[in-house]
């Protein structure tokens, strides 16, 4: 075999080899791969040309050039704390933290340069002006409305640069410590005046249930005489009403009944007792047993 045939075939070979290689690098230039919690910016000739997004996808080799591969995960800023004033004059320290994630990475890399720090700044402008608005006491205990307030200023605050903010919270509110003194005396006043105005409505309370109690025993006492005095006029009324019906023999055996009651009472005491009697008598209560018995 000839030099020249074996040169040739060589070359023939080396050439196959380069295209191989070069569709090789062809196809790795062309088809992309971008994972799922990722965003690719493609640009062409030095401009943006698309964005990728999960799966396969395909551009032009050596024309498109994937510039920024943009995480599209959920990130969370550092812990912040800042000082703030509120509308009565407080000075306290807000300690805040913010959630956001990238939705559209080509406004992201185009128009800010450091996004955490982009956000903080703004989160801790949002937070003085939100606190300016409030009294201490609403901050305290307004604390919902107050994030919810922020997290609003920041999503509209961030929006030109494709960000979408998810969370922002609130982790602590601090006061200074004479501040905190001034506090504590407050709150021990208000706790003995609420205590002064439970003792004195304790005492009302007592006093109303005492004339509550009075006024009933006196309702009682009224109500047993009305009864009784009822009874007597019925009691009265139907010795009247004999009277009227059957004339004096009525009279005389109310009488006679009387006289025997008393002369059982007599000897129903204790110890043993004489009773003497006039002879008068002794004929009065024979003629009221005789009506007795009649």
């Amino acid at each position: 075999m000839s030099e020249d045939l074996i040169f040739s075939l060589l070359s023939e070979n080396i050439v196959i080899l380069l295209a191989a290689v070069f569709l090789i690098v062809v196809v790795l230039k062309g088809v992309r791969i971008v994972p799922q919690s990722e965003k690719h910016v493609v640009e062409r000739f030095g401009r943006l040309h698309s964005v990728l997004g999960p799966g396969i996808n395909f551009v032009v080799p050596f024309l498109d050039v994937v510039r920024h591969q943009i995480s599209i995960l959920e990130r969370q800023l550092p812990n912040a704390t800042q000082d703030a004033i509120t509308k009565d004059n407080v000075l306290v320290q807000i300690d805040t933290s913010v959630f956001y994630r990238i939705l559209e990475p080509e406004k992201t890399v185009y128009r800010i340069r450091d996004v955490d720090g982009a956000i903080a700044t703004t989160v801790a402008g949002i937070v003085r002006a939100e606190i300016g608005k409030m009294d201490l006491d609403e901050v305290q205990s307004n604390r919902a409305s107050l994030i919810s307030s922020i997290q609003t200023s920041v999503e509209t605050a961030v929006d030109d640069w494709g960000i979408e903010v998810t969370r922002a919270e609130i982790l602590d509110v601090n006061l200074d410590q004479a501040t905190r003194d001034a506090m504590l005396q407050q709150l021990n006043a208000e706790r003995a005046r609420r205590a002064q105005v439970t003792e004195a409505e304790g005492q009302k309370r007592a006093v109303e249930l005492q004339a509550d109690a009075e006024l009933y025993a006196a309702e009682q006492t009224a109500k047993a005489r009305r009864i009784e005095a009822e009874a007597e006029a019925y009691a009265t009324g139907v010795v009247a009403e004999a009277i009227k019906n059957n004339g004096i023999e009525a009279a005389q055996y109310q009488v006679a009944l009387k006289q025997v009651e008393s002369l059982n009472a007599l000897g129903q005491g204790d110890g043993k007792q004489t009773i003497v009697l006039p002879a008068a008598a002794l004929e009065a209560f024979g003629d009221a047993f005789k009506l007795l018995k009649g």
